[in-house]
């Protein structure tokens, strides 16, 4: 596995992405967007995209928030709510424009967590190059975003996430009956976050084992 820093513009200013990768690489080789939580580009983010490097794809980790890491939730809140959804996007596509520059890969996979993971979803919507999408517990895009999506979709949230609770999630699976759209849903028997297993206050083992099987399984058969 090697670990390079990528460095590139946004129409914001410069920020850097964390890129993981096998060994060798082809054009063959699977790539992921990932995108971080509301506390930033953080070692737990880092930790997953080397999981997908050891898994054989290429992970590349924009900062969106260019530098700054929270270590509280009123500054991780801050933080997100400072964010323009337009903003974010523009740095995950310019994150795949450099990802293109440096691996000659056109089209990824993304997922996210939490605020990364309704940034995968409106990416999924928005973005061209985006195959297939695996958005954890993040927040769904407005009606006229998500009726023209066209990207397959695998949906993970916790049946006992106060957030992207079962009601809101409930409301994004009759959208895509409505719309015919290709998402599937995934609930589990867990909290919000219940994949960081660096909170242990809500990590769920079983849920997060099996939902990053799932997640490798979903982007192997879409990619």
């Amino acid at each position: 596995m090697k670990i390079e820093q990528l460095e590139f513009e946004t129409e914001n200013g410069e920020t850097i992405a964390y890129a993981a990768k096998p060994d060798e690489i082809s054009p063959d080789t699977k790539a992921v967007i990932l995108i971080h939580e509301w506390w930033g580009l953080n070692e737990n983010i880092k930790n997953i995209a080397q999981r997908y490097a050891d898994n054989g794809f290429i992970a590349i980790a924009p900062d969106l928030y260019r530098g700054t890491i929270a270590k509280d939730s009123d500054k991780a809140a801050k933080l997100m709510n400072d964010l323009a959804i337009e903003d974010g996007i523009d740095t995950i596509k310019c994150a795949i424009a450099k990802g293109y520059g440096s691996y000659k890969i056109s089209h990824y996979g993304i997922t996210g967590y939490c605020m990364g993971g309704t940034y995968a979803l409106r990416a999924a919507c928005e973005l061209d190059e985006i195959n297939a999408a695996v958005p954890y517990y993040g927040d769904t895009p407005p009606e006229e975003v998500l009726k023209d999506l066209s990207t397959p979709v695998l949906f993970i949230s916790g049946k006992k996430d106060d957030w992207i609770n079962p009601e809101k999630v409930a409301e994004l699976m009759a959208d895509a009956e409505k719309y015919d759209l290709p998402i599937e849903s995934k609930p589990y028997e867990a909290d919000h976050a219940f994949a960081n297993e660096t909170n242990l206050e809500v990590y769920n083992k079983e849920a997060a084992e099996d939902a990053w099987k799932r997640t490798l399984e979903f982007f192997n058969n879409n990619l």
